[in-house]
């Protein structure tokens, strides 16, 4: 007889892994959690060193490896889109910082109708629950959550130098960038511990393998769930193999839960009819509400020889890998993102738009670096009006959805991409930066007028890799999912990954994602909330 199921966790990433430890806390019941990729081994430095993240942002063993369609206002650019196809997910391969988002990204949440214990306050103690913060003591942070977070060093002078100088731009600095008080640069968290990548398999997942109701299935993935009069009974794997559960809850990520769904028969009615998938049930938001934080590099030559350049000679880079194999220390320990900040592009914001990646190295995402002493931020604004949406490119489940985020689509996106570009060249004038800043590399001194920025950024910016919003929470017209992460209209069925976010968070999104995963194995569980912070 096959094993009945009280849960099955469709995706093991940030947010199906916190589930399948949350759920499993309970010995009487059974839990399944299915992941599509595989685990990464221990010697895989790829996935583990810090300071490898390029290799699985760009490399086809740990990642989906997602475009967008040509952008129309970005001049019919295609971007790349990684997302994590491994145990552990996305956090598997992102840049490991760590990034609560604005409280008042939160009160925006608990504005809408039904979602008011959705506000930071309500949050904040989940927060706190998920955490060990390796920064010191605070009201704020938490001391005994499963997820190790370190605090970047920023022992580089150029650090110095972005700090200070941002404080002479008229910026604070401030000693926790995930505190009461976001706006200002400081230190990042990172999630980093004892010189590995901390991902949510390493933080959640590890231990909760030694419980018996625990089963975990990877190199496997789901082509649908099973309907049956509104309600849904299982679901189907790629090998044909029907599994029945009590409940299904997708956390699949903001591309790959609406794809399950439009091939389930989930999703906007006329949608679906156009690629041969009978309507089960018509939901227009599914794939819609797309949001995604877009970026520049902004790079400059380094007058003076303190950068990271010399670590991507081969010679360096080989040194630096048996370092790190033998003790985890050294440069292959950090992510280098060790600083950075968050400030208002104009004084009509209401809390900071702008996010900033400081970085001692003139590099790419792609690993690839100017070939001299550089620095470099990377900058966009956090609080978009473009939408996009995602669709099935057919009911076959091996075609990739088709994705378009429609970036600078928007008189608010231009204007803030502008204020963004100039904001930035301010802080880099500024005298902390005067020994070591030389020529502006990207974009070059001639970049300008408006009109030259704004082409700049079509034929430059890349994504941020903060998809979600594609089955948002809430009660309107658009919405997904309730308050109790249930598809409206089914039962059996719930989302729990960044696609159910009402609106894009400032910042990276791993951190809220986990939160949201945290509250919701609550609210699952049917437990009482944590008191309000």
């Amino acid at each position: 007889m096959a094993k009945q199921y009280d849960y099955i966790i469709l995706g093991a990433g940030s947010a199906g892994c916190v589930l399948a430890n949350r759920l499993s806390e309970d010995p009487s019941t059974q839990v399944l959690l299915i992941e599509a990729g595989k685990w990464a081994p221990w010697w895989d430095f790829r996935v583990h060193m810090p300071a490898a993240l390029a290799w699985p942002l760009n490399g086809k063993t740990y990642n989906w490896g997602y475009w967008s369609e040509p952008e129309p206002f970005m001049n019919n650019r295609k971007i790349a889109h990684p997302r994590g196809k491994a145990v552990g997910g996305s956090s598997a391969i992102n840049g490991m910082i760590y990034v609560r988002g604005n409280p008042g990204d939160y009160d925006k949440w608990a504005a809408n109708k039904g979602l008011e214990n959705w506000s930071y306050v309500d949050n904040l103690p989940y927060f706190k629950k998920m955490e060990t913060w390796l920064g010191g003591s605070s009201p704020v942070r938490g001391n005994d959550g499963p997820m190790k977070i370190s605090v970047g060093a920023c022992e580089s002078p150029l650090y110095k130098a972005w700090f200070d100088a941002a404080q002479e731009a008229g910026h604070a600095y401030r000693d926790d960038l995930n505190g009461v008080d976001q706006e200002g640069v400081g230190r990042f968290d990172m999630t980093v511990y004892k010189g590995q990548r901390m991902s949510v398999a390493r933080g959640h997942l590890q231990n909760a393998l030694q419980r018996p109701n625990l089963t975990v299935r990877s190199g496997i993935e789901v082509v649908k769930v099973v309907l049956k009069d509104k309600q849904v009974t299982g679901v189907i794997l790629a090998n044909g193999e029907q599994i029945q559960g009590g409940e299904i809850i997708s956390s699949l990520g903001a591309f790959n839960s609406p794809k399950l769904l439009q091939l389930s028969g989930i999703g906007h009615a006329a949608d679906l009819e156009a690629v041969g998938v009978e309507v089960q049930q018509d939901l227009p938001g599914v794939g819609n509400n797309l949001q995604d934080h877009l970026e520049i590099y902004m790079q400059q030559a380094c007058k003076q020889p303190v950068s990271l350049y010399p670590a991507m000679k081969w010679w360096n880079q080989a040194r630096i890998g048996v370092q790190w194999y033998l003790t985890k220390t050294g440069v292959g320990a950090s992510n280098q993102f060790e600083g950075g900040g968050f400030i208002k592009s104009n004084p009509d914001c209401a809390y900071p738009n702008l996010q900033y990646h400081f970085l001692p190295l003139a590099i790419r995402y792609d690993g690839t670096p100017q070939k001299q002493h550089g620095f470099q931020v990377h900058v966009g604004p956090m609080n978009t009006d473009a939408r996009g949406h995602v669709k099935l490119a057919s009911n076959d489940y091996r075609a990739a959805p088709k994705i378009q985020f429609n970036y600078l689509s928007t008189e608010q996106d231009k204007r803030e991409w502008v204020e963004a570009i100039k904001k930035t060249r301010e802080i880099f004038e500024q005298p902390s930066f005067a020994e070591l800043r030389g020529e502006e590399l990207s974009p070059t001194s001639d970049v300008q007028s408006d009109e030259q920025i704004l082409e700049f950024v079509r034929n430059h910016g890349e994504s941020a890799y903060h998809p979600s919003c594609t089955c948002k929470m809430g009660y309107d017209g658009m919405a997904v999912i309730d308050a109790n992460m249930q598809v409206h209209g089914l039962k059996g069925l719930r989302v729990v990954d960044a696609s159910v976010f009402p609106s894009i968070t400032n910042g990276n999104l791993n951190c809220p994602t986990i939160m949201t995963a945290e509250k919701s194995a609550d609210i699952i569980k049917g437990n009482e909330p944590l008191p309000r912070a």
